[in-house]
């Protein structure tokens, strides 16, 4: 069920193409089917940056945000586009009209490459860069609904590869195509079809080995680090749509002795014609500093300042030996029938709660309502909840369709995190009303 990977991702960012992937109904079959679609998209908005506790000033920007997007089907997909934001008020003396901080390094030009896909999943070989959002790297013992985009002044186009070889699937992937920054992949063995060929079933058993290693020179520097993880995963329910596993594995930190961490869990697989369901539960062990998804969604954060007591960057804060429990959920449903991303509700939620009395949760839940012309989105991480230094990050969207579609308002706030150049993390908030329009051909 990889392959749902790129679909997430495609539609994921670009759900108005849904809405044009398919031809209308009609009686009559088209006379010659379009290989190419196409949408053309302009949003043109006030963004507010307001500091929080008192750190920092208000500035103001006007933001115009043109994207162009080519869908050429499931192997092929193009969007190009990035946020121009023109300085109305507040910044320091002599700053200039465009805000310098989205344009000051060589990373931050990935942005303009929203999206790139070349092949997918399922082919031989498959590519992708641009924003990684809620990314997992395979087994996701070491990279797990991780973000590129979450330090507010750094906009890097991140990338993976897939490839298939015989009974070996691979991904790699780095954050930073322009920059030394994360990078790592993870190498997966189907050991039924290396023992007895291919099977009905890919992927029935698999062994798995994977590594992942922060460089720390973009996007601010911050101590390296290198995780590894072994894996091994057996299908023990397979049945028409629906899948279950049994799941356990071994970590640690190579070149510091007595890090390392160990994990056995379950997951469950759905899928109906209107309904996606995933379902995984783990218990882990940590010791020595070594914990399970370490380059999580806050990591473009914590590599600075973890979140908790000693504010140290996460390479070396303190985290204590213990164990913890794992679950996570996503769903995905339509009332009228599953297809991409275009759903009436969405839902991805993620809670780990250790046993020496922390708590962290991320989720995110979008709903469409109106006839689809309103989507309403609300996301919230908290880290390192029942303890001094806890971080939160939350953020609602909302856009309304007018005009038989082409027109649409959006309002979205929330709050950031500003890394400073002693390392320490400002607290600020952000406000943005505007409209867009765009065109799908």
């Amino acid at each position: 069920m990889e392959c749902r990977r790129w679909v997430v991702l495609w539609l994921w960012l670009f759900p108005a193409l849904d809405a044009v992937a398919s031809p209308p109904d009609s009686e009559e079959p088209p006379v010659a089917e379009r290989s190419v679609y196409s949408l053309t998209r302009l949003e043109a908005t006030t963004l507010a940056l307001l500091p929080r506790a008192g750190a920092g000033a208000d500035e103001g920007f006007a933001q115009v945000e043109p994207t162009i997007i080519l869908d050429g089907g499931p192997a092929l997909g193009v969007s190009l586009g990035a946020p121009v934001r023109l300085r109305l008020w507040g910044g320091e003396r002599g700053t200039g009209l465009v805000r310098r901080e989205d344009w000051d390094s060589l990373s931050d030009w990935g942005q303009l490459v929203r999206a790139l896909k070349l092949g997918s999943d399922s082919s031989p070989v498959g590519v992708w860069f641009g924003a990684l959002e809620n990314y997992s790297l395979l087994s996701a013992h070491l990279v797990r609904r991780y973000s590129n985009r979450t330090n507010p002044d750094y906009h890097p186009a991140g990338g993976f590869l897939t490839g298939t070889l015989g009974p070996i699937y691979t991904e790699a992937f780095v954050s930073d195509v322009l920059g030394a920054r994360l990078m790592g992949a993870e190498f997966s063995l189907d050991v039924q079809h290396l023992l007895f060929g291919r099977g009905r079933e890919a992927g029935r058993y698999t062994l798995a080995v994977s590594a992942v290693h922060d460089w720390g020179h973009a996007g601010g520097r911050a101590p390296g680090v290198t995780l590894a993880h072994v894996d091994g995963t057996a299908v023990v329910l397979t049945r028409p749509g629906l899948e279950a596993h049994l799941l356990m594995g071994w970590g640690g930190r190579p070149g510091k002795g007595g890090a390392w961490g160990a994990v056995v869990g379950a997951g469950a697989d759905a899928v109906t014609p209107t309904l996606e369901l995933s379902l995984r539960l783990e218990v882990r062990r940590q010791h020595g500093g070594f914990r399970q998804g370490f380059f999580g969604p806050d990591y473009e954060l914590a590599r600075f300042q973890a979140a908790g007591p000693d504010g140290a960057p996460l390479a070396t804060a303190v985290f204590p030996d213990g164990y913890s429990l794992q679950s996570e959920a996503r769903v995905g449903w339509d009332a009228v029938s599953y297809g991409g991303l275009h759903r009436h509700l969405t839902l991805s939620l993620s809670v780990e709660s250790f046993t020496w009395g922390r708590v962290d949760l991320d989720g995110k839940v979008a709903v469409q309502l109106l006839g689809r012309d309103l989507e309403v989105a609300l996301k919230g991480l908290g880290l390192g909840l029942g303890q001094t230094g806890a971080r939160y990050l939350g953020a609602a969207e909302a856009r309304w369709r007018i005009l038989a579609g082409k027109l649409y308002v959006m309002c979205t706030g929330g709050t950031l995190w500003f890394p400073e150049e002693d390392g320490t993390l400002r607290p600020g908030a952000f406000a943005s009303v505007g409209l867009g329009v765009d065109s799908a051909r």
